[in-house]
């Protein structure tokens, strides 16, 4: 049966960035599917892991900087010591700054750029190797954005960090395919979070994005939920370097 396919029972995923919003949600969908869930954050995620447990899977939180590379490696051990295996990882965790182009400092480019593309590849080199050493493939989906596609104004190291994931999502994929390691990537669009709560209280703003997005309404974390759980699934199994947009029509417009 097709809906088999979509099923994650057994399966461990690492999550980054999975406290509050986007990151949450999606870890809630793939827990729903069956997934347990390896949470990697600044701080333990005290509500996801919670809300894990109660769907019945297991849930182990690792403390991290993600923004400092020589700690990527040892999040991977634990993780394989804690649950056994690394089937599943997600490349959720990022930052923004903003500024004008012309004053933005390097500071806010390094930081971004460290966070957002320089970890996320080390990361996933880290959970390829041991998907190789495991034998038996695995996943890896890297959470894009609109400005993937598109320029924006006041965000340039955002910009460029986004734009590289889109690149390096189709670069890995064309590499690791060979191990049964499928890299894809999803690009969320406006979406009700922590972060867009300042747009969305300022009526004129948000009635411009609302103009904008066909649905007509922001995205909720939970409208991830499908993509993420299909890009993680033996359904998606012959999806490779693509980058979904999950975005009510956005990108379409």
């Amino acid at each position: 049966m097709i809906l088999d396919a979509f099923k994650l029972a057994g399966k461990v995923a690492l999550v980054t960035g999975c406290d509050t919003g986007l990151g949450q949600g999606m870890t809630l969908g793939l827990a729903q599917a069956g997934c347990d869930i390896v949470g990697v954050n600044r701080k333990v995620p005290h509500e996801t892991a919670q809300k894990v447990q109660a769907l019945g899977r297991r849930f182990h939180a690792i403390q991290a900087d993600l923004g400092l590379q020589d700690q990527l490696e040892a999040i991977v051990q634990e993780a394989v010591e804690k649950m056994g295996r690394v089937d599943i990882l997600v490349n959720n965790a990022g930052t923004i700054r903003r500024d004008d182009a012309l004053s933005f400092s390097e500071r806010d480019w390094d930081e971004v750029m460290n966070l957002n593309l320089k970890s996320l590849f080390f990361l996933s080199q880290a959970v390829a190797k041991q998907f190789i050493q495991q034998g038996d493939g695995g996943k890896i989906i890297n959470i894009a954005s609109m400005l993937s596609f598109q320029g924006g104004i006041r965000v340039p190291s955002y910009t460029a960090s986004k734009s590289g994931v889109l690149g390096l999502t189709r670069l890995l994929a064309n590499e690791w395919a060979q191990h049964n390691i499928n890299v894809n990537g999803i690009a969320p669009g406006y979406m009700a979070t922590n972060n867009t709560q300042a747009l969305r209280e300022d009526a004129a703003r948000n009635q411009e994005i609302l103009d904008r997005i066909p649905a007509g309404r922001w995205g909720k974390p939970e409208d991830l939920q499908g993509a993420v759980v299909f890009l993680a699934s033996p359904a998606a199994d012959y999806v490779n370097g693509y980058t979904l947009a999950v975005d009510g029509g956005w990108l379409a417009r």
